[in-house]
Parts: structure tokens; sequence; C-alpha cells
């Protein structure tokens, strides 16, 4: 029981990287990319719940994390059409993450994924609206304002040290 919320993060990485051999639009790639994101709810919830929070949790859960959007993203961007404006702000967003992560060395020596609520948020939207991507942009527009919020905040978090020792979200 003690290691179940760390098991789940790594069957969320197998399951995450099994999407690469699915076809986006059969029922396989749904239901493991369905399995991948409750999961991300389960192993948080159960840790929290059952008082089994850690920093290796907290840093396989944001590996998982990083491993699913990864490989979503490697299936999903091929096939859909997706304006160069949206490119161009998702570019921005990842930079933001990646000076954010040097931020992290510099201050403080080792890498820093503030579970805060705005990350928890943007990760639920984007769970959701990464299926409408076929019909419209626009759920992926509002998830990537607030991903640019999150991205910000975090950034700040960072450079202020206002962060605790990462856990489990």
């Amino acid at each position: 029981m003690k290691h179940l919320p760390n098991v789940i993060s790594i069957l969320r990485m197998a399951g995450s990287v099994s999407l690469l051999f699915c076809d986006v639009k059969g029922w396989p790639f749904w239901t493991l990319y369905t399995l991948c994101g409750l999961s991300d709810m389960l192993d948080g919830w159960m840790a929290r719940k059952f008082q089994l929070e850690s920093k290796t949790g907290a840093v396989l859960d944001s590996v998982a994390d990083i491993i699913f959007v990864v490989c979503c993203a490697a299936r999903l961007l091929p096939v859909v059409e997706i304006p160069v404006w949206l490119w161009i702000w998702a570019g921005v967003i990842v930079f933001v993450k990646i000076v954010n992560q040097v931020s992290a060395l510099v201050v403080s020596k080792r890498f820093c994924f503030p579970h805060t609520l705005a990350n928890k948020l943007t990760g639920f939207l984007l769970f959701l609206a990464a299926p409408a991507v076929f019909w419209s942009v626009i759920p992926i527009a509002i998830v990537a304002s607030i991903a640019t919020f999150a991205a910000v905040q975090e950034g700040h978090l960072i450079r202020t040290r206002h962060f605790s020792a990462p856990l489990r979200k």
C-alpha cells in the first residue's frame, strides 16, 4: 500500500508510451488516454488520503505528467490543424516553463514543479479539451490562457523561493 501511488504513476508512464502505438481515432487510444488521465487524479488523491506523500512520488507524478503530455502531443498534433498563433503561444508557454526550471536550478540547485492550483487546473482542463481539437481550437485556447498564468505564477514562486518542498499533489 505504501508505494501504490508511485506504482500508479509508473503505470501511467507505461500507458502514456503505449499511446504512441495506437490509432488516435480508435477506441484503444481513447481508453488508454482516459485511464492515464484518471490515474493522474487517483495517485495524488490516494497519496493525500492515506498520507503517502513523498518527494519521490511528487517527482514521479511530474515526470508521468510530462510523458503523458508529450506522448499525446506526438499522436494528436500531426492529425489536427492548429493555427500558427496557437503554435506560437504554446511555444512561449514551453519556453517560460524551461526558463522556470533553469531558474529553479540556479535558485535552489534542483528542478521544481510546484503543484499550484493553476497548474492542476491546466492539466485537468487540457485532459478534457484535448479530444475537442478535432472540432475546435477554442477549448485549447482557453487552456493556453490558464497555462500562461500557471507558467508565470510558477516562475514567480521559484524565483522568490515561495514554494514548498515538492510533495505529491
